[in-house]
């Protein structure tokens, strides 16, 4: 699941939304969006990875390519100096705008960001890159929008852990998963200089919920939030985001993370 919605030319296609304003979006199993107690755990997984990029954006101007729902967003703006979310569905940025007036957002293609060559200091793209179907086409325009030496703030999925021994994603709107080595290797192959690579891993209490669920992940998968235990259920709403830690780690060291972020920069 993810913050963005991903459909545009050169992205995975989704369903529709009957968005409102200043409400909540429906769960769709496209985007995480807060407000809806089955849905905590993956909203504080994606929440821990927007509270660990704010100190590489504090004071800078900022592009969120796929911002969703928008709750990223608006705590991305708490501390850059200005930050633009861009996402393709038009009731999800009208939805965004109503909600969070603290940050500016526009509806575009991911793949044609509406937004000057060399014009922002830092792009982030959380939860977005397992979505789209071109992936060097993609990574090459985030590239063009950041300023030379500017940052490039890139998470995904883990595919060793997400959709471990599948051929394909268990997400059906992933297009294609990543290992932290590929997502290296794209990226450089793409022009980008590789600064960090770290995982997003579960805290000693989630470790602990695995244990007692058997696989906490997979218990909340394994069918329809209101055929859970209540046990299950008071677990997952209790999930915050202190119970996720991020570890810097050599790329080959993260094989057992849940998310894999990258911290990239464009050449000078």
């Amino acid at each position: 699941m993810t913050g963005a919605d991903c459909r545009a030319g050169n992205q995975a296609p989704g369903n529709s939304l009957d968005a409102v304003p200043g409400m909540s979006l429906p769960l769709t199993g496209e985007r995480t969006v807060p407000g809806i107690p089955a849905e905590n755990y993956w909203f504080r997984r994606h929440e821990a990875a927007y509270q660990f990029t704010l100190p590489y954006v504090s004071g800078r101007s900022v592009l969120e390519v796929g911002c969703g729902e928008g709750y990223g967003t608006a705590l991305l703006s708490s501390v850059a100096e200005t930050v633009l979310g861009v996402d393709y569905d038009e009731r999800t940025v009208a939805h965004a705008a109503a909600s969070y007036p603290q940050a500016a957002f526009v509806r575009a293609n991911l793949a044609a960001l509406p937004v000057l060559s060399a014009s922002v200091d830092a792009v982030a793209t959380l939860q977005v890159i397992e979505h789209v179907w071109n992936h060097p086409q993609f990574v090459k325009e985030c590239l063009r929008v950041v300023r030379p030496g500017g940052l490039l703030i890139v998470t995904t999925p883990n595919r060793l852990t997400f959709s471990p021994g599948l051929d394909a994603p268990v997400n059906p709107f992933h297009a294609r998963e990543f290992t932290a080595v590929e997502l290296v290797d794209l990226l450089s192959r793409c022009g980008v200089d590789v600064e960090s690579v770290f995982g997003l891993h579960a805290g000693a209490r989630l470790r602990a919920l695995d244990t007692e669920h058997d696989g906490f992940v997979m218990a909340q998968l394994a069918g329809p939030p209101e055929r859970w235990s209540t046990r299950l259920r008071d677990d997952v709403a209790a999930v915050g985001t202190g119970d996720f830690d991020v570890r810097a780690a050599d790329v080959h060291i993260v094989d057992e993370s849940l998310d894999v972020v990258v911290l990239a920069r464009r050449p000078l």
